[in-house]
């Protein structure tokens, strides 16, 4: 498929809609494990963006969920209440507030990203060496698209 992906331009996008399908459907696949958390999907989506993210205002947080801040707010509201996120006064701006994971935060959404790779990590062992080479080599050319800048 690479080498007629680089002579027809029609073939360049079949991999690209291929490549889309397969993402959202691994993930789906991997999601089924979120519900052991205890947290919605929403709020484990929130407290992600706040761990690897953060520390960041209601608005940044928003924005990086593609919601509005008034949808936003009970997210975050809900995560303070449950002890997994804390917010603090904005030293630049008294009126803005600045979200950060606590110490059982993390540990959730470790424990959520630990039962995916396990899960994951099953299905990896089920391949031929071959195979998982290949998921290998993917995995960091996928790795390098995330990164660029479009």
């Amino acid at each position: 498929m690479a080498v007629r992906a680089r002579k027809n331009p029609q073939a360049v996008e079949r991999l690209a809609e291929a490549l889309h399908a397969a993402a959202i459907h691994l993930l789906r696949r991997l999601r089924r494990d979120d519900p052991a958390s205890g947290l919605s999907p929403a709020r484990l989506s929130a407290l992600s963006v706040i761990v690897f993210g953060g520390p960041l205002r209601v608005s940044d947080l928003a924005r990086a969920e593609q919601v509005r801040v008034p949808t936003m707010t009970p997210i975050v509201a809900a995560l303070e209440q449950d002890g997994l996120v804390a917010r603090e006064a904005d030293p630049a701006d008294a009126r803005a507030w600045i979200l950060r994971a606590t110490a059982a935060g993390r540990r959730v959404l470790e424990e959520a990203r630990a039962r995916r790779v396990a899960t994951l990590a099953a299905e990896l062992r089920r391949l031929s060496p071959a195979e998982r080479a290949v998921l290998a080599d993917a995995a960091a050319l996928l790795e390098g698209l995330s990164r660029r800048r479009g």
